[in-house]
C-alpha cells in the first residue's frame, strides 16, 4: 500500500514559490499614505531631538557616560562570544551580500528588477545620510573618550550615528518592504526589528557606541525605509530603462549573427516532351500489343545549382579529334566504295 508523503512546512513554501515562474500581478508597492507621512515627521523629529540632546549636553550624555562605566562586557563576559558573531548581523558587507542573494533569486524567479534596485537605492541613501551625519558632527567612541562627562562632539570621530543600527535596520527591513502580502510584511517587520534592537545593543555591550549613537541608529534607518516609496517612481524608470537596454543589445547581437545558408534544393524530375505518336505507340507497347515488354518511359534531371570545373564530372570524348577532310575516309568505313577505281 502506497501512502503520499506528508508535507513540512518548508515543502510548501517551495510549491507557493514554483506557482509563480512570473511576476505576479497582485505585488503592492508601497505608497507614500498620511499614515507613512505622519510616521517619518515624527521619526524626523525624534532624530532632530536625539542630536540637540547630545550637543547641549543633556541627560542623555550622561546616561552614555554611565552605561559606559558600567562595562557591560566585563559583568556579563559569558555571552562576549556570542555578541561578537551576532554583531555581524549589522556589518554592511555580509549582509549586503546575504540579502542580494535572496533578493537577486526573488529578481530572477519574478522577472523583475525592483527587489534588487530597491535595495540598492536604500543601501546609496544609507551611505549618503549616515555617512555625512557622520562626518559632519565627529564624535569620538567610549574608547577614545577624552573628558569625562563631555559630548565628545567635532573631535573627528564617526561614530555618531551608530553605522551597525541603521544598515541592520535598513538592510533586514527592506525585506518586510518588499513582501509580497500583508501578513509577509508584518511577521518580517517585526523580525527585522528585533534583529536591529539586538544588533544595537550588542554595540552598546562591546563599548563600541553610546547608547545614545544607537537610537539616532534606529531613527536614520527607519527614515530611509520611511521614504522608500519616494524612490518608487525613480525605481520604475531605471527598471524600464535597464530591460530596453537589454533588447537593444538582444537585437543587435542578432543582425550581426551570420544568416543561415539557404537549403539546396533537390532535384526534380522532369518528364521528356513527346509526340501524339509516340504516345500512341509507348501505350500499345504497354498494354502488349507487340508483344515486348513495357519500356518505362524515360526522366531527366532538372539541372541543379551551378557548380565549379572541379566539381564536375570528367567525360571522355568519342571518335577522333581531328578536323574532317575530304580526301580523309572515316575509320570503319568500307574503302572499296570510298576509293576511285584506277583507270575509270
Amino acid at each position: 500500500m502506497r501512502t503520499e508523503r506528508n508535507l513540512t512546512r518548508l515543502d510548501r513554501v517551495f510549491a507557493r514559490l514554483d506557482r509563480e515562474p512570473e511576476r505576479p500581478a497582485h505585488i503592492d508597492v508601497p505608497r507614500m499614505s498620511r499614515h507613512r507621512v505622519a510616521l517619518f515627521a515624527g521619526t524626523l523629529a525624534f532624530y532632530l531631538a536625539i542630536v540637540w540632546a547630545v550637543v547641549i549636553t543633556s541627560w542623555l550624555v550622561r546616561l552614555d557616560w554611565q552605561v559606559m562605566f558600567f562595562r557591560p562586557y566585563q559583568q556579563w563576559a559569558g555571552i562576549h562570544w556570542f555578541v561578537d558573531y551576532y554583531v555581524v548581523l549589522g556589518q554592511r558587507g555580509p549582509t549586503a551580500v546575504m540579502v542580494a542573494a535572496w533578493l537577486g533569486w526573488r529578481s530572477w524567479r519574478q522577472h523583475t528588477l525592483r527587489p534588487l534596485l530597491t535595495l540598492g537605492v536604500s543601501l546609496l541613501l544609507l551611505n549618503i545620510t549616515v555617512g555625512a551625519a557622520k562626518i559632519g558632527m565627529g564624535r569620538l567612541g567610549p574608547h577614545y573618550a577624552t573628558s569625562i562627562g563631555s559630548n565628545e562632539m567635532g573631535l573627528g570621530g564617526d561614530i555618531f550615528p551608530s553605522g551597525h543600527t541603521a544598515n541592520a535596520v535598513v538592510t533586514w527591513g527592506i525585506l518586510a518592504y518588499l513582501a509580497s502580502t500583508p501578513r509577509a510584511r508584518r511577521w518580517l517587520s517585526a523580525l527585522s526589528a528585533v534583529t536591529s534592537l539586538g544588533v544595537g545593543m550588542a554595540t552598546v555591550y562591546l563599548g563600541t557606541h553610546w547608547l545614545s549613537d544607537v537610537l539616532l541608529g534606529w531613527a536614520a534607518g527607519l527614515l530611509i525605509l520611511l521614504a522608500l516609496p519616494w524612490c518608487e517612481p525613480l525605481i520604475a524608470r531605471a527598471e524600464v530603462a535597464v530591460f530596453d537596454l537589454r533588447d537593444r543589445w538582444r537585437d543587435r547581437r542578432g543582425a550581426l549573427a551570420p544568416a543561415p545558408a539557404a537549403p539546396v534544393a533537390a532535384p526534380v524530375m522532369i518528364k521528356p516532351r513527346t509526340t501524339p505518336a509516340q504516345d500512341d505507340a509507348a501505350a500499345r507497347e504497354a498494354v502488349g500489343g507487340t508483344g515486348r515488354a513495357a519500356r518505362a518511359p524515360a526522366y531527366h534531371l532538372a539541372p541543379g545549382p551551378h557548380t565549379t570545373r572541379a566539381e564536375r564530372t570528367p567525360v571522355t570524348p568519342v571518335g577522333s579529334r581531328r578536323p574532317p577532310h575530304a580526301d580523309r575516309v572515316p575509320r570503319g568505313a568500307s574503302t572499296s566504295a570510298a576509293r576511285p577505281v584506277p583507270g575509270g
